[in-house]
């Protein structure tokens, strides 16, 4: 259950919610199951904090710093998550529809079986990320990285994935149909076919 307090904190400011994260920097947040949606949280300090669960359909979280949160079941509809740290979050289940994730780091993130229909991904780091089943139809990947990162059973049917780095990536049983692979690097990959 989340920590109303801290909850009316991080909506107050993010100037005040920065301060006291650093002040308290021991304490873990507990935002879970809140609705925060269209809220303003760019450049937050969300590190390990716990959101799972919670709402934040359109939130503004460009640069945000979401390092090691867990963000099981979270839905980021439509979210602008550009530039944001989320290096190894936990996303399963995560709901990341049209979501903006342009140039964010998701190094070793847990997207497994994750909904990113639609989400622009373009120039993004996914090094080692685990992707295993998740739904990325349509989803923009230009120019992102996803060496080593766990494809299994991906649906990225329409996926622009021009200049993508799947470089020891593994994609065995994942649905490529009608993607867009110009100039897409596989060096080292697993893959059927």
């Amino acid at each position: 259950m989340a920590n109303l307090e801290q909850v009316t904190l991080l909506k107050q400011s993010i100037g005040l919610w920065n301060q006291w994260r650093k002040e308290n920097s021991s304490i873990i947040p507990d935002l879970s199951e809140t609705d925060l949606s269209k809220t303003r949280l760019e450049k937050a300090n969300l590190v390990s904090a716990d959101l799972h669960g919670t709402l934040l359909v359109e939130a503004k979280l460009q640069k945000a710093d979401l390092y090691l949160a867990n963000l099981r079941h979270t839905n980021f509809r439509n979210a602008n998550l550009a530039g944001a740290n989320m290096n190894k979050v936990d996303l399963y289940q995560a709901n990341l529809i049209r979501a903006n994730l342009r140039g964010a780091l998701l190094r070793e993130a847990i997207l497994y079986e994750a909904v990113l229909i639609q989400a622009n991904l373009a120039g993004a780091d996914l090094d080692k990320a685990n992707l295993r089943g998740a739904k990325m139809h349509m989803v923009n990947l230009t120019f992102a990285s996803l060496a080593e990162a766990k494809l299994n059973d991906a649906d990225l049917r329409g996926a622009n994935l021009r200049g993508t780095n799947f470089t020891d990536a593994v994609l065995i049983g994942a649905n490529l149909l009608g993607s867009t692979m110009y100039g897409v690097i596989l060096t080292g990959s697993k893959r059927w076919n």
